[in-house]
């Protein structure tokens, strides 16, 4: 049960000098109780918004009336998304990561929540195995688009086995009926070797053809497989299989344009690297809504590191863009502000960019292209999870400190802040855990290209 607190008052706002205080909360707002962020949005766009809050230490609820031009924002963050019990996953999937998660992690890391509300406003995914009729109301009613949704596939029995909840064979009816609806949906297929690929894995594609055609997008995404894993169906992908798949998304992404007049069809980045083919060019994509499932991310930090766009792709979803919905616990901020550039003691201007694996000979043909030859380029393995888990955003505190021991303290080492949540790794670690500074630095091409230019410029004039 999450409840619903005031985390922060914005100075100058129609609630700055009211009696609302950080910390109270919230009863209800215009004689309603909000179930959620959602809600309470919708609630608190009137002209007239009366509140009704708890404060601690306070025997009674008191009450609290602003007026304000209508639609102008509150100026009230409340510390959580969903005001009553998140609704959690009831599937069992066998390639489901936070099964293969270690003991001892951030507890937020085991929830696994299946609430299209935390689709809508984070771009979590849902299978609709716990979606009702009157969801779907609301969700029609309310105009919650985009949605985020798994098929995996369209086999009715399979999926099913799949996710090991016999409403898997039946719950994309839902799906069905939101795109009758005209809701957005962005969907994706999480393709596991020998269980989902192959035949079946054309028989899906070619039923989303067919009876979802709708779909604005359709990401295939490889299976995590830790270390931790105690599935013994599950194993990464091989080259050649990568390759299969990619086949199979080039040839219904031909057919998606031929009969839809779109590509809608795409396989994950990390597809062409196993499978050792140069990553979609940017052009290819028609944008970037699955770019957290990898879905033109590599594209896209090119662009960004030519100068071509300054863009940042990662957080889908509709937070960002809902007054007072907290990122906190979902998309959680990577850092306060990114640290500064720091100097080694001898101020040699030396700079290595930190990475995991996949993304280390990107980066090194990138920098060589560009004029950065003498930059360093660290590839860290990821042992901590161990298994084909080779991306940057799943580097821990552990491995990190483990290779940064051996840099020389005069180099300045750019570490990406997709690494980190609230200044944490996923292992619980911060940065003053690790054997020497770092410098964070945004995730995107251009913010990369500026700290090394800025580092190397500082050596210069050093030297």
């Amino acid at each position: 049960m999450s409840g619903a607190r005031v985390s922060s008052i914005s100075a100058s706002s129609p609630a700055a000098g009211t009696d609302v205080a950080i910390g109270d909360e919230l009863v209800s707002v215009n004689g309603r109780e909000p179930t959620d962020i959602i809600e309470y949005q919708q609630l608190v766009d009137a002209a007239q918004v009366t509140l009704v809050l708890q404060r601690e230490g306070r025997p009674l609820r008191h009450k609290v009336t602003i007026t304000k031009a209508e639609g102008q924002p509150l100026g009230i963050s409340i510390d959580s998304a969903v005001f009553d019990r998140i609704r959690t996953c009831d599937n069992h999937c066998s390639f489901c990561f936070i099964y293969q998660l270690p003991k001892g992690l951030r507890r937020s890391l085991y929830v696994k929540d299946d609430d299209f509300r935390l689709s809508f406003l984070y771009g979590n995914y849902t299978t609709l195995t716990r979606f009702t009729e009157f969801d779907l109301e609301r969700v029609i009613e309310e105009k919650l688009s985009p949605l985020y949704v798994s098929i995996h596939t369209t086999n009715p029995h399979l999926r099913a086995e799949m996710l090991r909840n016999p409403r898997g064979a039946t719950s994309l009816r839902w799906l069905r009926e939101l795109l009758r609806a005209g809701i957005e949906v962005h969907a994706q297929v999480v393709v596991c070797p020998g269980v989902n690929d192959g035949e079946e894995l054309e028989h899906t594609l070619q039923d989303v053809l067919t009876l979802y055609p709708e779909l604005v997008s359709v990401a295939l995404v490889p299976v995590g497989v830790s270390a931790y894993s105690e599935e013994q169906t599950m194993r990464s992908h091989d080259a050649s299989e990568a390759d299969a798949v990619i086949g199979l998304a080039e040839k219904y992404q031909r057919l998606a344009r031929e009969l839809l007049g779109r590509t809608v069809f795409y396989a994950s980045d990390e597809f062409y690297l196993v499978a050792g083919r140069p990553t979609a060019p940017a052009e290819s994509f028609e944008s970037l809504d699955q770019a957290e499932n990898g879905i033109g991310l590599v594209a896209a930090f090119i662009e960004s590191f030519e100068g071509h766009r300054e863009m940042d792709p990662l957080g889908t979803g509709f937070f960002q863009s809902v007054d007072g919905a907290p990122a906190l616990g979902y998309r959680a901020p990577r850092m306060d502000h990114p640290t500064p550039l720091v100097d080694g003691p001898d101020g040699d201007g030396a700079v290595a960019v930190v990475t995991g694996e996949y993304a280390a000979p990107i980066l090194r043909g990138l920098l060589d292209a560009h004029g950065f030859a003498q930059v360093r380029v660290i590839a860290v393995e990821n042992r901590f999870f161990g298994g084909n888990i080779k991306v940057a955003g799943l580097l821990t505190g552990t491995d990190l400190a483990r290779v940064l021991q051996d840099v020389p303290l005069a180099t300045t080492c750019l570490l990406p802040d997709v690494c980190l949540s609230e200044g944490r790794f996923l292992d619980g670690l911060g940065l003053e855990d690790l054997p020497r500074p770092v410098t964070v630095v945004p995730t995107t091409g251009q913010d990369l290209r500026r700290s090394v230019t800025a580092t190397l410029a500082k050596g210069l004039v050093h030297s």
